[in-house]
């Protein structure tokens, strides 16, 4: 198969190209903005002329939640316009889109694990701006494409929530964490294999959830990230949202339902704190560098 990743260097994009490196029969062609602006039609089309992709995985995002509300048209040019360019290029040919979306999409006020069907209602700009990709791929690509939601991501690769865990646990004698938000860690590695698996599957084109399965809150997480660096948990205090008001709203529950993913005949994802632990195991050293 031929790949097309965008946002390469990106955690999901590099664990992307690590897991399909094990298979010599693709041919996969890495990009990030340096090297394609999914903003730019021309560009876009001539490297899927080119190229000719059976596959396209968008893991290319704007991820900055916080200064996305006051950036939102940049936000949106990156979540919404170069989904929609991507999609549209392949709409001339034969290849399928995955392209990569978040929870955030859902209010975060629910109570049960939100089902692909459930009805979108994002309260922040990062949230508005990923919602209007997902349509965008949708209509313009409704039978070779397939949106996938996931959350709370981390990896080997790039800033992230364990990482930071993991600097803060060597400087401070405390850490307080917020366990009023809850969600589903995914190990960017896992993710990177299943949306392999999908692209190889016969799943029906539509929406998918693909997370860690289980669920904890951001002071559970960081608890279980103390024990892989072999501190004591007790250190991580637990606080609530009001105590840390940022510009964009965080949703309080983001727990995505797998029904989708499992009806379609995909595996299910490892919970989540076999994959922590699985995660030190493998990439320790860079989740430890912080």
């Amino acid at each position: 198969m031929r790949w097309l990743v965008t946002g390469s260097y990106g955690q999901l994009g590099t664990d992307l190209q690590t897991v399909l490196a094990g298979t010599p029969d693709d041919v996969v062609n890495a990009v990030d903005v340096d090297t394609l602006d999914i903003t730019d039609s021309a560009a876009v089309s001539a490297a899927v002329d080119d190229f000719r992709p059976d596959v396209l995985v968008n893991a290319a995002a704007y991820t900055a939640v916080d200064p996305a509300e006051a950036n939102e048209p940049v936000a949106y040019k990156v979540n919404a316009t170069g989904p929609a360019v991507l999609a549209a290029a392949l709409a001339r040919g034969t290849g399928r889109l995955i392209h990569v979306s978040t929870d955030y999409v859902f209010a975060g006020d629910g109570e049960k694990p939100y089902e692909v069907d459930d009805q979108p209602d994002p309260r922040s700009a990062y949230g508005r701006t990923k919602l209007a990709g997902e349509l965008a791929v949708r209509d313009l690509l409704p039978d070779r494409s397939h949106v996938v939601r996931t959350a709370w991501v981390y990896g080997g690769g790039g800033p992230n929530f364990v990482k930071t865990m993991a600097r803060l646990e060597r400087e401070r004698e405390t850490v307080s964490v917020v366990d009023d938000q809850r969600g589903s860690p995914t190990w960017s590695a896992d993710l990177a294999r299943a949306l392999v698996e999908l692209a190889r599957s016969s799943a029906p084109a539509g929406t998918y959830h693909c997370t860690g399965s289980g669920d904890t809150t951001w002071f559970g997480f960081t608890q279980a990230i103390f024990e892989e660096l072999g501190a004591d948990p007790s250190r991580v205090l637990p606080t609530t949202t009001d105590k840390f008001p940022r510009p964009a709203p965080r949703p309080a529950f983001s727990v995505l339902s797998d029904t989708a993913w499992r009806a379609a005949g995909l595996t299910p994802m490892p919970h989540w704190r076999d994959a922590l632990h699985t995660a030190f195991a493998t990439v320790g050293d860079r989740l430890r560098a912080g």
